[in-house]
């Protein structure tokens, strides 16, 4: 493998010429690339591809060496041979959803040559008459179809890449399953070569057969009254999450995520997480969040990954232990919540150690004994503290009368 520096950034080898040529090819084949892309084809003496993509750039001198599975052991070959030229094939951009931007972290970019190919997305858009800047974007290939419920937003266009023939049909049921029966969907089969072909149907009454396992499903979203839309704001209704109790109610939980500051690509550990709703709203935050949900008993951290995949965030990580034992040896978090087991030895010592400088803290205590933690940390940490006091209204006979909810404590703090 290449060597990496402190950072994690791919370690140069002597010479900076590039060696590694990354193609990106479509269903046209050869008559779809450029003359130096058909010149850094037949220049390699090894040509990486799948099966289909070393049929299409064909004929070509060098040797082809089709994917291994796992296609992770792709990675050691190719690195074997750094220094000589080494040709790569990919579908489309190889840098949007592909092998290069997986490429790029093991080898320096000056040394890498890429050409690049009409992404599949683009194709789509382009056949649809669609603004691509206004779809989102989003690979099921290889990847949970549950990733695809935050974008399931009214008046939406949604342009998601299959994992295989099966993909739009499931997608339909999941639309009727959540109440997006009326949406329209578009499958673009095999865009850019001879078996193109474009399928529509409606997904209350979706029923296209047989579909190539290469294609774009297009989806024009159509929410009907009664539609599970997930709300862009955070503080989400109590009634999504299933639960027993141990839950971080709906205000609290916006005041909660409001002090954890949630930013692009950041991890969190949810520390006695319950329901797992700080959780799944940090991760619903941003597309690249990450969050570690730490939960004692196994019956919460099974609800929590239900909550999880409901919400379409099911890459949420459910670890079952209890803190601080099972936080050794997980990576460290820009931010952490305790929603539960604060008083526990030496729990709030291994969180405040871990966390990385820059990082926020928040805990949530409603009980006496745990607010005396609280006050022993703003003491030791410095930081912040508030209580939070809701009530709600609630029948009385015929009448209403407002209803107070136990007072929460919440102590916060960034390590400097």
């Amino acid at each position: 493998m290449a060597a990496l520096s402190p950072n994690g950034s791919p370690v140069s080898s002597a010479s900076q010429t590039p060696w590694l040529f990354i193609v990106g090819i479509g269903e046209d084949g050869r008559a779809g690339l450029s003359a130096t892309a058909i010149q850094a084809i037949e220049g390699a003496g090894l040509v990486f591809g799948g099966k289909r993509h070393l049929e299409l750039a064909g004929p070509f001198p060098g040797e082809a060496r089709p994917w291994p599975s796992p296609m992770t052991d792709v990675y050691p070959q190719i690195l074997a041979h750094q220094g000589e030229k080494v040709c790569v094939l990919a579908s489309g951009d190889p840098f949007h959803y592909g092998i290069g931007a997986e490429l790029a972290k093991l080898v320096p970019a000056e040394e890498i040559s890429a050409f690049p190919h009409v992404s599949a997305f683009s194709l789509a858009a382009a056949r649809l008459g669609w603004s691509l800047p206004d779809c989102a974007c989003v690979s099921l290939h290889g990847r949970a179809l549950e990733r695809i419920v935050p974008h399931l937003q009214p008046d939406a266009r949604v342009l998601a890449l299959s994992w295989d023939g099966t993909t739009p049909e499931r997608l339909a049921s999941l639309l009727n399953e959540r109440g997006f029966g009326g949406s329209d969907i578009t499958v673009l089969e095999a865009m850019g070569g001879p078996r193109e072909r474009v399928l529509r149907a409606q997904a209350d009454s979706f029923d296209l057969g047989d579909i190539d396992p290469l294609n774009v499903i297009a989806v024009r979203i159509v929410a009907a009254p009664e539609a599970h839309v997930v709300p862009l704001a955070s503080g989400l209704d109590d009634t999504w999450f299933e639960n027993d109790g141990q839950l971080t109610k709906a205000e609290i939980r916006a005041i909660t995520l409001s002090a954890l500051a949630p930013r692009a690509g950041n991890l969190l550990w949810d520390v006695g997480a319950g329901a797992g709703s700080v959780s799944i709203e940090w991760m619903l935050r941003h597309p690249a969040n990450r969050a570690i949900a730490v939960e004692a008993r196994g019956d919460r951290a099974e609800r929590l990954l239900r909550n999880a995949s409901h919400l379409g965030v099911p890459d949420v990580k459910s670890i079952v232990g209890k803190a601080p034992d099972a936080l050794k040896d997980l990576p460290r978090p820009d931010a952490i919540f305790i929603g539960g087991g604060a008083t526990g030895d030496g729990v709030i010592e291994a969180c405040w150690e871990a966390l990385k400088p820059g990082g926020r803290f928040v805990i949530n205590a409603v009980t006496l004994e745990t607010e005396h933690v609280l006050n022993t940390c703003f003491a030791r940490y410095g930081g912040a503290m508030r209580r939070i006091a809701v009530s709600r209204l609630d029948p009385i006979g015929s009448l209403h009368g407002w209803r107070p909810a136990m007072p929460v404590t919440q102590w916060w703090a960034t390590k400097p």
